[in-house]
């Protein structure tokens, strides 16, 4: 298990090509929560942007593998650090694409390491789809006298919130969403989950994401063309989350807790 930053950073991850269909859409829909029609009735059916997240490996059904150029580290050391995704044009409800992977970057943060990854998509044409960006959090890899990379950290406003949004994880959410192409056993098998320090499977970090994402589009009644979040704390199927707005920027606890931070950016008016 290894890193190796001077092959690793920029190196290209390759481009592949992927397609998905309505019935994609609207499972992955419903492993958020989302049965609304226009989430989960074809003829009414609109993309949540985060969909275009998960649409590369949706059909994947082996546990995932970190393993990429000067990269090669234990699954059971990892989770997901944060997640953005900036929309260029809507989604339709079935199609092809390709995605252009790169890694980014990897930090060092002394006892653990970030390694930053990039795609953008197109359609098969060449158009611009959207862009997305993802840290994943390597614990026990740091060390290495690589650049510490930004902070994590990041200040909430002091005053009370614009709004509250309350969205209920059921017990087998996790369960549901394995089904997206995420069959990391961490949230489903028991025995992974302690092996990796939790009591626990603990819900995809993605799953989260997009169950917020959701909320806050439902509340502003506009698409969010960027949406750009960090991982704070850990999520277990059956939780209450509990979003707190401020504008643009907002965080997601459970009871006391903070589990994700981040900002948005609105549709610009038409």
């Amino acid at each position: 298990m290894s890193i190796d930053p001077e092959i690793a950073v920029g190196a290209s991850l390759g481009a592949r090509e992927f397609e998905w269909s309505a019935s994609d859409v609207i499972l992955y829909h419903l492993a958020l929560g989302a049965t609304e029609l226009r989430y989960a009735f074809e003829p009414q059916l609109t993309v949540l942007p985060t969909f275009g997240i998960v649409a590369p490996t949706f059909h994947v059904t082996e546990p995932p593998a970190v393993v990429f150029p000067g990269i090669d580290i234990d699954l059971a050391d990892t989770l997901h650090g944060s997640q953005q995704i900036t929309v260029h044009a809507p989604l339709p409800t079935s199609g092809k694409a390709r995605a252009t992977g790169r890694i980014a970057d990897v930090y060092d943060k002394g006892s653990a390491a970030v390694i930053v990854t990039e795609n953008d998509v197109t359609d098969l044409d060449g158009n611009p789809l959207y862009t997305t960006r993802s840290e994943i959090f390597a614990r026990g890899h740091g060390g290495f006298g690589g650049n510490r990379g930004p902070s994590a950290k990041s200040a909430l406003p002091d005053g009370p919130p614009d709004a509250v949004l309350v969205t209920q994880t059921l017990p087998q959410q996790a369960l549901w969403y394995q089904l997206c192409g995420d069959r990391n056993p961490l949230h489903t098998d028991p025995e992974f989950a302690a092996r990796a320090g939790f009591p626990r499977p603990i819900l995809h970090g993605l799953c989260t994401y997009g169950m917020v994402y959701k909320s806050i589009v439902d509340h502003v009644g506009t698409p969010l063309p960027r949406f750009q979040a960090r991982f704070a704390g850990v999520v277990f199927p059956g939780d209450t989350l509990r979003t707190r707005l401020w504008g643009s920027q907002f965080a997601t606890y459970v009871d006391d807790r903070v589990v994700l931070t981040g900002t948005h950016t609105p549709a610009s008016p038409a």
